[in-house]
């Protein structure tokens, strides 16, 4: 199923969602509003027959029972997401299909492929001191989409790795100009690399002077949050030439908040690495609570609208202009289509992607609460200074 619009009624904390997907989709909003769950329904919507797969392949029987069903996809205690209160009816529509919960949980005719790639929030639990973790080292409760990126990245270091030690810099995933970048603002000159332990293979950094081996738990925050992050674009990218673009039937990249951990420079360098994903044909859908990744969404906008050029969105990210490569990737961000909704804590969805700071409602003019905090303290801070100025005089 290739879904291009999700409608949600009364579903967990969602409300009434009506979510039309660009290029890149970015959902914003507070904690505990739905975002996360919005972005599980999506998988489960287009990659139900995978998803029904593989639990088979892993011996998992929910009894045909559903609401055990949805237990064991999105977590503990999330068994009554679906038609969660007494008389209320969850609604659900694919492109205006209904979708049903029956429907999600019927075995399929065709050939079950996955679509959706999705990093969840979670995803520095993947890498336990370093080593990657099977969907099985989890209990049964524990979300879906953690346990099956986990499972993809075990995958990914103890089979299409398990010969080459080094991780970054690599040259066969990741293109010399992106390689540049990451390392700047994220590995300062640190290798990743795998070593092995009890037959089982370990990420760990080396030291760019002493060559010594940093174990998981001395690495910076931002480096524990960025590394699955890096791993799963290893995953997506099967060669760092263009000769196959995308990994097998994947269409859809799921990320939630990408930002966890790093400077704002990183971020950027993330975003860039999103854009090269966009460049291969993935849609991509973010959940974020950084107003950087909406500052970097409203500017290419504002650029597209006045005529900008590829130049001028290679200076926002701060990139060169003398690469081939990267002249095609400023192209295609000045081609994005970008869409940003608001899940607002009365449950409702509000589509923002005007990002006009100028708005007449604050849902859209405040980009959804990010740049509501940074508004109120020029706020205080102007009136103590116009007060102390009066004081004085």
């Amino acid at each position: 199923m290739n879904v291009s619009r999700l409608t949600v009624r009364d579903f967990g904390q969602v409300r009434n969602a009506d979510v039309k997907f660009g290029d890149l989709t970015v959902l914003v909003g507070p904690q505990a509003t739905g975002k996360s769950i919005f972005l599980q329904l999506l998988k489960l919507v287009i990659d139900s027959p995978s998803i029904l797969a593989e639990f088979e392949r892993f011996n998992i029987d929910w009894g045909k029972d559903i609401r055990s069903f949805l237990e064991l996809y999105f977590g503990e205690g999330m068994s009554a997401i679906w038609d969660p209160i007494k008389g209320v009816k969850t609604v659900v529509q694919a492109d205006g299909a209904t979708v049903s919960r029956k429907s999600l949980t019927r075995p399929s005719n065709s050939k079950a492929v996955e679509r959706v790639f999705h990093v969840p929030a979670q995803r520095v639990m993947s890498l336990r001191d370093g080593q990657t973790r099977t969907f099985t080292e989890y209990r049964s409760s524990d979300p879906f989409v953690l346990r099956e990126f986990s499972e993809r990245l075990h995958h990914l270091i103890q089979s299409e790795f398990g010969s080459r030690p080094e991780l970054f810099p690599q040259k066969k995933r990741l293109r010399a100009e992106l390689r540049e970048l990451v390392d700047e603002h994220i590995f300062r000159g640190f290798g990743l690399q795998t070593s092995t332990t009890r037959y089982q293979q370990r990420v760990t950094l080396s030291h760019p002077r002493t060559g010594k081996s940093l174990p998981f738990l001395v690495w910076s925050s931002g480096q524990r949050e960025f590394v699955p992050l890096l791993l799963g674009y290893y995953w997506l990218v099967p060669s760092s030439d263009d000769a196959k673009q995308r990994r097998d039937h994947l269409e859809w990249v799921v990320i939630e908040e990408p930002e966890m951990g790093l400077h704002p420079n990183a971020i950027s360098a993330v975003f860039v690495l999103l854009l090269d994903l966009i460049r291969r044909g993935y849609r991509v859908c973010l959940s974020t609570h950084s107003p950087h990744v909406l500052d970097l969404v409203w500017a290419l906008e504002v650029i597209r609208k006045h005529n900008g050029t590829y130049q001028d969105i290679l200076e926002l990210l701060a990139l060169p202009l003398d690469s081939a490569y990267l002249r095609n990737l400023g192209r295609k961000g000045l081609a994005l289509k970008a869409r940003v909704f608001f899940f607002q804590s009365s449950g409702k969805v509000r589509d923002i992607s005007g990002l006009d700071p100028g708005a007449p409602e604050s849902a859209e003019a405040g980009w959804g609460g990010l740049t509501g905090f940074s508004a109120h303290v020029g706020d205080v801070v102007a009136r103590v200074v116009n007060r102390s100025s009066k004081e004085a005089g």
